[in-house]
């Protein structure tokens, strides 16, 4: 297929416009990759912690170490799997900003291959965000604070 001979200026600015929403998206999903790879290393470093430390004699302490081991791989499992689909996602979109320029540059009709790879973007978002919400829910159902006597809650 070549390329055509004139390359219309007006459309390329149009791609580039067309562009500026999934490149916006796309800072949205490295953001919350942040939060999720922030996470994942806090896990990893607890689970270490809890591995490298000398197992108490007592067996109540030792099965409350093995429980927070559990729970922690259960975390590390469901964080790793939710960076994997935000990654995902982000892959996709990056994808729609190409598909996008070379319908343009090509003057194919790709409209059919945005909307696909925009739509498998958000329903890999969806499934990352599940998955961190579920390691959220597991961390917050797993850590009690304890209080002080005299303590009180505002």
């Amino acid at each position: 297929m070549a390329l055509p001979s004139v390359l219309n200026i007006h459309d390329v600015s149009q791609a580039i416009q067309l562009a500026l929403g999934p490149v916006f998206l796309l800072t949205g999903i490295a953001g919350m990759l942040n939060v999720m790879t922030g996470r994942l290393a806090r896990i990893i470093d607890r689970g270490r912690h809890l591995a490298e430390t000398e197992l108490p004699a007592d067996p109540q302490v030792r099965a409350s170490i093995d429980a927070e081991l559990g729970s922690l791989e259960r975390r590390r499992h469901l964080a790793g799997a939710a960076i994997t689909a935000c990654t995902f996602a982000a892959l996709l979109v990056c994808m729609v900003v190409a598909a996008l320029f070379l319908e343009v540059v090509l003057s194919a009709p790709l409209k059919w291959l945005v909307g696909l790879l925009f739509t498998a973007s958000m329903l890999a978002l969806v499934v990352g965000l599940a998955y961190f919400l579920r390691e959220v829910h597991l961390a917050t159902s797993t850590v009690r604070i304890p209080l002080h006597e005299g303590s009180q809650l505002r």
